[in-house]
């Protein structure tokens, strides 16, 4: 008995399929425009939330150039700080809890007055 030949098409826009069995679109611009189009609402959602992670991240290394340093809320507020996007939380021993916009942390020590912190170490833990 011969073998019968599958049609495949495109998954973006449909034009017939030749070659590679696995072959799932004409052109690396369907397989781009395809992915687009699926990922659009995800991919502005995530672009917006690392827009802001990015900006704090810029904020915390602006006003903290030697790794250490104390500033107030209204000095981070000023500059545009977000204090809702951060990227993790690092709990002292003392309960002390840091919050990291990746290697760049910041401790509220009294009302109004932060510690800047940077450590490479706690990024990916």
């Amino acid at each position: 008995m011969p073998k019968v030949k599958e049609e495949r098409s495109c998954m973006q826009c449909g034009n017939k399929l030749f070659g590679r069995r696995d072959q799932k679109y004409c052109s690396d611009q369907c397989r781009v425009e395809y992915n687009n189009i699926l990922n659009r609402d995800v991919s502005k959602f995530m672009t917006n939330i690392n827009n802001l992670l990015r900006k704090n991240r810029r904020i915390l290394e602006k006003m903290n150039p030697n790794g250490k340093s104390k500033v107030t809320k209204t000095q981070l507020l000023d500059e545009g700080f977000n204090f809702n996007y951060f990227t993790n939380e690092y709990k002292t021993k003392a309960g002390k809890s840091y919050k990291f916009v990746y290697e760049q942390g910041y401790l509220e020590l009294e009302e109004g007055v932060f510690a800047l912190v940077e450590k490479h170490e706690y990024v990916g833990k």
